[in-house]
């Protein structure tokens, strides 16, 4: 087994990578301290996959598990959903030490850790993520949100887990596009922070795809590795931490104007590769780092264009993100492959013939 430690002080946790951890949750909440109660959020997919191991892990350690299930969907993220979730805790007679349990993808990830964050002023928040995109990314450095109207990740708090459980085994009931969906985020890490670990995906990609086990317990510690260091730096998201939205700019911009038909790993991808593309158009990043990273995109089955969509919607949406500073809108740009900069100083009409073209 593998841990990430995330350091915040006292709000610090582990992350547990492993295959085959998911049948250790009872054990690992008891020695965190966890007794009686807890809470599964889900939704009906995973739970039909992986709803009765985690139970059967818990209850023989004396937990009493009560199982709420929520639609599938990125639709579900919505003050409405954790309205009734609200509901079903208190019929529940849930505590502010019964904690949630997130098992699932980053929705549910999203949802259920906004959840425990809101109800009763914070309840203890587990997250099981079992998708690669939660996995190296939304489970860790507690960002929690729901979706506002098209505005994603509008409402939402800053609130850390108790505990990050990754059971590498979830991904093999994965299809292609979602293993893909989480690989652009992956490569992300490698853009913004460390060149070889690029290196490594460019020559592993096919056993990464093909699910080999040691490479994805391998880009999944990494990520989460990676990603700890930044949270650590910049836990609300006061400056370094917003290298982590490198892609996002525009990719949440193509989820919220697609209705969010667009996955999130796609856009980001298309998000990438646009934010690279300004960075070449302005003299920075070289044609062939442009042209690797275009590659490297490519082979993990990921889009690098811009789908059938309107230019002045997707500028609307980056106008109403959350990273809007002062009326403009903040990019991530590499300098070069493995560092990236924040800059507001992109010029609309730049942003325009990178959509276009």
């Amino acid at each position: 087994m593998k841990k990430v430690k995330i350091k915040l002080g006292s709000n610090s946790y582990e992350a547990h990578i492993d295959s085959g951890i998911l049948s250790q949750t009872g054990r690992k909440l008891k020695k965190a301290g966890f007794v009686d109660k807890v809470v599964i959020i889900t939704n009906p997919v995973v739970k039909g996959l992986y709803g009765e191991a985690l139970e059967q892990s818990l209850t023989p350690e004396g937990f009493t598990v009560t199982t709420l299930q929520v639609p599938d969907g990125e639709e579900q993220k919505s003050l409405e959903t954790a309205g009734r979730l609200y509901h079903e805790l208190a019929n529940c007679h849930a505590e502010r030490t019964t904690p949630i349990l997130a098992l699932g993808g980053g929705v549910i990830g999203d949802l259920a850790g906004f959840v425990a964050a809101t109800y009763l002023r914070g309840v203890p928040l587990i997250q099981i993520p079992t998708t690669l995109l939660a996995q190296v990314d939304s489970s860790i450095g507690g960002k929690v949100a729901v979706d506002h109207g098209q505005l994603k990740n509008k409402i939402g708090a800053f609130y850390q887990p108790r505990l990050v459980i990754t059971d590498i085994d979830t991904l093999k009931t994965l299809d292609n596009k979602t293993l893909s969906d989480g690989l652009a985020e992956v490569i992300k890490y490698g853009v913004i922070w460390d060149k070889g670990f690029l290196t490594y995906l460019e020559k592993n990609i096919d056993r990464i795809k093909s699910l080999n086990e040691e490479a994805l317990e391998e880009i999944i510690f990494r990520s989460a590795e990676i990603k700890a260091e930044v949270v650590a730096k910049d836990e609300k998201d006061l400056n370094l931490r917003a290298i982590l939205n490198y892609g996002h700019t525009v990719g949440h911009a193509i989820e919220s104007a697609s209705d969010f038909r667009v996955g999130h790993g796609e856009a980001v991808a298309i998000g990438m590769i646009a934010a690279a593309r300004i960075s070449n158009k302005m003299g920075i990043l070289s044609e062939n780092e442009l042209l690797r990273l275009e590659s490297l995109i490519k082979q993990a089955g990921l889009p690098t264009k811009l789908p059938e969509l309107k230019v002045e919607e997707l500028i609307s949406a980056m106008q109403h993100d959350k990273k809007v500073l002062m009326g403009k809108i903040r990019f991530i740009l590499p300098e070069v492959l493995g560092k990236v900069f924040i800059t507001d100083e992109v010029n609309l009409s730049l942003i325009e013939q990178v959509l276009l073209d």
